[in-house]
Parts: structure tokens; sequence; C-alpha cells
């Protein structure tokens, strides 16, 4: 038996430290790993930009932080030679491929040989090219940028690098989807970028084909440059930006303009140590996170402050980037965000919480807003039932398909918001979206998410992540009982670690892969999920487990340490300083709501 005292003190202190992250205006921030891979890409695109540039001033600036960043990457390099995505990575090929094309275009490759010759060592094992093409199969949008960036550095022939039909990009955006592009829907500007740096440097022997390409360089460039935003960071993600850049200074455009400002994004982002994130910052998505954990005691959060600005980051026009309709929510405030599915879904949940405290007279913007945001989530339905990330029917590839994570937030949240549409169109939309988890739920009761991952696991999947937010939202829906849900219940009681906590997905025995140590965000998104049925018995020694662990975590402090779970594009690690905060106290609360409600109502 779990004592009720233990929980509420666990979870008093949880929320404590949660409540203390947030800024001056009341909403979330959080900080992302440091990243070795954005670092190499940056260092090589300011490398490329000061070789080519006409500005010395500028050409200084860039030699000083390429140096620091090389300094942070020497740091870094693992036991085996490579390098990973974060401290906490194992080394995997891409982001070792272009740590050594960061060392070679800086002119530093004679005084780092022994750095480089490791390295190298550490990529022929691997495979090479082929491995590389391998961890990316089909989908190109990362492939390709990554040979683009080697063979500037002159590590690999421009023959490897798969030529990109950037002459697409001078088509309506809305046709794009049907063209079965090579890449994703956000890469667009990639596509441009790499794919006039490869005709630059290597051009097709097809005149046809040439005289089309040629005449599509500035067309497709200025569409690459409508879809740059104000802080000049794509996505605000330092990798696209960098190999954006990096083509443009390639090939003799290091003075245009979409170059000068994504430079001065990449700037921006450099922290004081050297190195860069993947992304500025998941803002909105870390506030929604904070808020709904914070409602899992007792369904409120009191006045927490953050109406306004979670309201101000709802979009209002049209986005450049995707085209994505007015009414959604992207992962930041800041300008290179664009809407999608998880994060419009968390804004939806957050402000039905927020309706609860909020002062009568923003009723009416709540709803209002949510109205949007509902019809938002609607209208990007995939055919197949499910939801993708940004954008419906565009294709198949990973973070264009739909996916089960997503799908599951999103019918959570046209559950919570019903009466914002017609109630037919929600009857139906929610329908076909459990028929789709059905179909996408595995053999063993399990589900995969999208955006994140365990990198112990077979595919580096996270069946654990993915089962337990699934699980969610066949609580909310009040369907624990169907048999979708019973499997996945049955799984994820199955697949906890030796020691009562969770990490990925199931035991070496099971898969073969030695398994790392449970994690806080694991264990605390698992036992969430179990705690919708805490009355079944077979289900009653996990969660017991997973509360002794995770208070045990809570009293040592462990509940702050991060892990990667999280994956981002193509296949990128990361971690975030307040993914084990928030889940943890979205994990506690619900004990406490099990365990001590009057408790429970006195905090909030």
């Amino acid at each position: 038996m779990i004592d009720p005292n233990q929980v509420l003190s666990a979870y008093q202190q949880a929320r404590q430290d949660l409540l203390a992250e947030r800024t001056g205006e009341g909403h979330w921030v959080g900080q992302l790993s440091s990243s070795a891979l954005s670092t190499a890409t940056a260092i090589s695109a300011l490398t490329l930009l000061g070789r080519h540039s006409t500005d010395e001033t500028r050409r200084r600036s860039y030699r000083q932080v390429t140096s620091d960043g090389l300094a942070w990457l020497r740091r870094w390099q693992r036991d085996d030679g490579g390098w990973g995505d974060t401290d906490q990575s194992l080394s995997n090929i891409a982001t070792t491929m272009l740590v050594c094309a960061a060392f070679h275009l800086s002119s530093v490759a004679d005084q780092n040989s022994k750095v480089l010759g490791r390295a190298e060592l550490y990529v022929n094992a691997q495979g090479g090219v082929a491995s590389l093409r391998r961890r990316y199969g089909q989908d190109k949008t990362f492939a390709e940028p990554i040979l683009t960036n080697a063979a500037l550095a002159g590590l690999v022939p421009w023959s490897d690098v798969t030529p990109l039909p950037f002459e697409l990009a001078c088509l309506p955006y809305g046709l794009l989807r049907f063209l079965h592009l090579p890449v994703v829907s956000y890469a667009v500007p990639a596509l441009v970028a790499i794919g006039q740096a490869r005709f630059f440097h290597r051009q097709p022997h097809n005149p046809m084909t040439w005289l089309i390409r040629r005449w599509s360089l500035g067309m497709s460039l200025r569409t690459l440059c409508r879809m740059q935003p104000a802080s000049g960071g794509f996505l605000e993600a330092v990798p696209l930006t960098s190999f954006v850049v990096m083509s443009l200074a390639a090939t003799g455009r290091a003075d245009h303009s979409a170059a000068r400002r994504g430079a001065a994004f990449l700037l921006s982002t450099m922290r004081a140590d050297g190195s860069w994130p993947i992304d500025t910052d998941l803002a909105t998505w870390n506030t929604t996170l904070a808020i709904n954990a914070l409602a899992a005691a007792s369904g409120d959060v009191g006045a927490l402050g953050c109406l306004d600005w979670l309201l101000g980051c709802q979009h209002r026009q049209r986005h450049p980037f995707t085209q994505a309709a007015p009414g959604g929510w992207g992962w930041s405030d800041l300008s290179g965000a664009v809407p999608d599915v998880d994060d419009t879904s968390g804004a939806l949940l957050a402000l039905k919480v927020l309706l609860k405290s909020a002062a009568p007279a923003n009723h009416q913007r709540i709803r209002a807003a949510a109205a949007d945001g509902v019809e938002w989530l609607l209208s990007v339905q995939n055919a197949d039932g499910g939801w993708p990330t940004f954008c419906r029917g565009w294709g198949t590839l990973a973070f264009d398909r739909s996916g089960a994570d997503l799908t599951a937030h999103a019918l959570r949240a046209l559950h919570a918001w019903r009466d914002a549409a017609d109630p037919r169109r929600i009857e139906t939309a929610v329908a076909t979206g459990l028929d789709y988890l059905a179909r996408q739920q595995r053999p063993d009761g399990s589900w995969v998410p999208l955006w994140f991952g365990n990198q112990h696991q077979v595919e580096e999947e996270n069946p654990v992540y993915g089962t337990s937010r699934v699980l969610l939202c066949y609580r909310d829906l009040g369907s624990l009982g169907s048999e979708p849900a019973r499997r996945g219940l049955a799984w994820l009681a199955a697949n906890r670690m030796p020691d009562g906590g969770w990490s990925g997905g199931s035991a070496p025995t099971q898969t073969g892969v030695p398994a790392g140590s449970s994690s806080v965000e694991e264990t605390a998104v698992a036992l969430e999920a179990l705690l919708a049925a805490p009355s079944d018995p077979a289900l009653r020694p996990a969660i017991s487990a997973g509360l002794r662990w995770l208070i045990s975590a809570v009293l040592s402090g462990r509940h702050r340490k991060s892990a990667p779970i999280g994956f981002y594009f193509a296949k990128l690690w990361y971690y975030e300083r307040l993914y084990p905060l928030v889940f943890t106290v979205a994990a506690l609360g619900r004990a406490v709501h099990q365990l001590a409600p009057a408790a429970a109502g006195e905090i909030a």
C-alpha cells in the first residue's frame, strides 16, 4: 500500500518546482538540450558565410563564433569516436558526419587530426554513406542536406548527392502534396537551397532538365524568401536554417538577404558555451503541458496569469510556411513556429482548464479561440481518420503521415470542446479517429508515437510514451472498457523495468536490445495512464511500483533529471528541462486525485 501522505508530499514538491519555472509573464519557456548536430551545421553555415561574404566585419565575427563551437564539439566526442545529438545520446552516423564536415570546412583538420581520425574510424565502421541512407530510407529530407554539407567540405563527391527537384517550389503550395516529393512538407526551404547547391556544383546532363532548373532559380528562391520568418530561422530550427544558409553561401549568395537573416538567427541562438540547441524553444508546448499537468489533481489551476499570453499565441492568419489556415497553435510564440496538431490540441485542453477560473469577461474570448482551434483540427484530419503533424494529405514520410499520439491528443481536445462545432462533425471525426487508433494498435497491445523515441529500443521507438498517450484518450472519452484500451493497459503494466519504473518499451529479454535505465519522463507518463483504471486488480502492482519509483525520484531530486526521449525532425534527439517536472506533476497529481481528493482541492 502507498501512504497518501507520501504521494501528497512528493506532489507538492514537484508542483512547487514546476511553478517556480514560470516567467514573469506567467508562462513557461524551458530549455532544450544543446545539440552536437545543430552546433556542427551552424559552424559549417557560418564558416561558408565568412568565406564568401564581402563584409570583413561579418567574416571576423563568424570566425570567433565557429572557434567556440569547435571547442565545444571537441569536448563532447564520445569514446567510440562518434557524436550523439545530445550529451546523453549514443553516437550516430548523421551527427558524426556533420561534425567531421564542420572541422574540415573550418580549415582546422590538421590541428584536430586525432579527433578526426577517431571519427573517421567510427564512420567507416558504421558503413559510411550507405549507412546514412539506410538510416533515412526513402526520406530525402535529411540525408541529402547531410551529404550536401559533406560534399561542400570535400568529404564525399557531388555525385553522392541526389538532385532535388527545387523547380517544383515554383508551383502553388497546394499542389505539392499531390506530387509525392522526396521531402516532407516542412522541408521546402531545404528542397530549394539544397537542390540549387547540387545544381550549381553538378549540373544535369539532360538539357531540358538543365533549362527548367536554370529558369526556376530566381522564382524558387523567392518562394524560399517568402517562407522565411521574421526571426530568420526556418521553423526556429538551427539545422534547417543552417542547411539553407550554407547552400546559399556556397552558391555565391552569402550576402543575399535570406542568408544574412539566417546568419542573424544563428548568431542569436548560439549559447555562451559555444553550442546550439535544435530549436529556439518550446514555450507554447511547455506552457500547455504545464497547465494540463497542474489540473490533474483537481481539474482547476486557479489564476496562473498566462491566459492572454496563450491566446496571443494562436495564429490568426494563413501561415506562409505551410499555408495552414488560421486557428491553430505552434510550439512557440516566436515567429518561426508553425501551427501543428499536437500544440493546437494541447492549447485547446489548456483553455478548457483556464475557462474554469477565468473571469466571466474572458469566457467569450476563450470560447471563440477554442471554436477556431476546433475548426482548424477538423480541417486537417487525414482520410485515414488520423491526424498528421502539419498538413492534411501530404504523404507517408515521417512527420507527414498520421500518428497515434497526435490522433489521441486531437480526439481529447475535440471531446473537451464537443460543443464548439457542429456535433455531427465532431461525432464523425471522433469515430473515424478511434477507428484509426484501433488499426494502429500493435498485436502486443502497444502504440508507437511519432514525436518521442527511445534510443535503446528497436527502431528507436517508444511504445511506452505512445501507449500512455493513447490510453489518456480512451480515458477522457470514457472508453477504458473497450478491447483496445484493455490490451493497452495490460501491455503497459507488463512492460515496466525491474526497478519499478519504465524505459522505452520492453525488457532486454524481449527485444534483444540493451535497455536504458528507467526515466522520470517515461515512468510518469506510464503511471498517469495506468491511474486511469486504479480499481483494476491486475494493474495495482504496476501502479504501486511506479508510484514508489516516482516518489523516490522526487525525494532524491531526480525528477529534475531529463532523458533524451524527445524525437525531433529526421530522427534528431533532444531533451527538455521541463519534461520530467511536467510529467511528474501530471502523474502525481492524478495519484493525489485518487488517494487524497480533499487535499487536491485545497492545493488548487
